[in-house]
């Protein structure tokens, strides 16, 4: 089975709902990263402190049959293809894994034996 990496970043306030969104999609488990956005323009300045953007890294590993059906979830419910939203979703492909969960991996091949 060909394993690929799904990272997607998102705002903070919105990190239970993607995870919701791609569990139901088929994903499983999800590495969670808190950070910052830091784009290009300067960020507002309010009394003197800085607002910047709080994001939720989710990475997941997923069957690369999967990473799409995941991915198109997250783009459709979080807007990823307006310009002006701030996440991004990309996938990486992976050519070794060593440490999933053996349930995930069954439930990984049972989801392809079904769609097949």
């Amino acid at each position: 089975m060909k394993f690929t990496a799904l990272v997607a970043i998102i705002q903070d306030k919105d990190e239970e709902e993607a995870i919701k969104v791609a569990k139901e999609a088929g994903a499983g488990t999800v590495t969670i990263v808190h950070g910052r956005n830091i784009g290009l323009q300067e960020k507002k300045v309010f009394f003197g402190l800085t607002l910047e953007e709080n994001v939720s890294v989710l990475l997941f590993i997923l069957p690369k049959r999967l990473s799409m059906k995941v991915m198109k979830a997250l783009r459709v419910s979080f807007d990823l293809d307006n310009h002006e939203n701030s996440g991004m979703a990309f996938t990486l492909p992976l050519s070794h894994v060593a440490g999933l969960d053996n349930d995930e991996l069954h439930k990984f091949e049972d989801d392809i034996k079904i769609t097949l």
